[in-house]
């Protein structure tokens, strides 16, 4: 068995992967049966390996570097969410029941802020609803 650290072409994406050979991989990658686990491109080459040190920083820089992707990804969707969806602050359970229960057409979708009880009492009622992490714009 073999262990190659594999790079993404498309997305800059590092994942490690265990092969029974190095012409295992080789055969795999030929049959297109490799893609990237982020963006599902076949754009998959090996890399050479950074030992596995005792005080070693890999694992810190891929944490980080993961950290910073994950923080990327929910700006994009912050974005989007500001840019497609009405802010109704504190109100938004309210605002909820109201397009659901007035059959409201043609009312911009909304977001804003909820407590646990209320998402789960929207939920009973049948109110879709859906939770992402928020990041603040400043950064700490």
């Amino acid at each position: 068995m073999i262990k190659y650290l594999l790079n993404c072409k498309s997305c800059d994406d590092e994942f490690e992967s265990w092969f029974l050979s190095s012409k295992e991989f080789d055969k795999l990658k030929k049959l297109k049966l490799l893609n990237c686990e982020n963006c599902n491109s076949q754009k998959i080459e090996k890399s050479l390996m950074k030992p596995n040190l005792a005080n070693s920083n890999f694992k810190k820089d891929k944490v980080l570097k993961q950290k910073n992707n994950i923080k990327k990804k929910l700006r994009e969707y912050q974005k989007f969410i500001k840019k497609n969806f009405e802010y109704v602050g504190e109100n938004f359970a309210y605002e909820a029941r109201s397009i659901h229960y007035n059959k409201i057409k043609n009312k911009k979708n909304i977001y804003g802020k909820a407590s646990i009880n209320d998402v789960m009492e929207l939920k009973e009622e049948g109110i879709e609803t859906a939770t992402i992490p928020w990041i603040e714009d400043k950064e700490n």
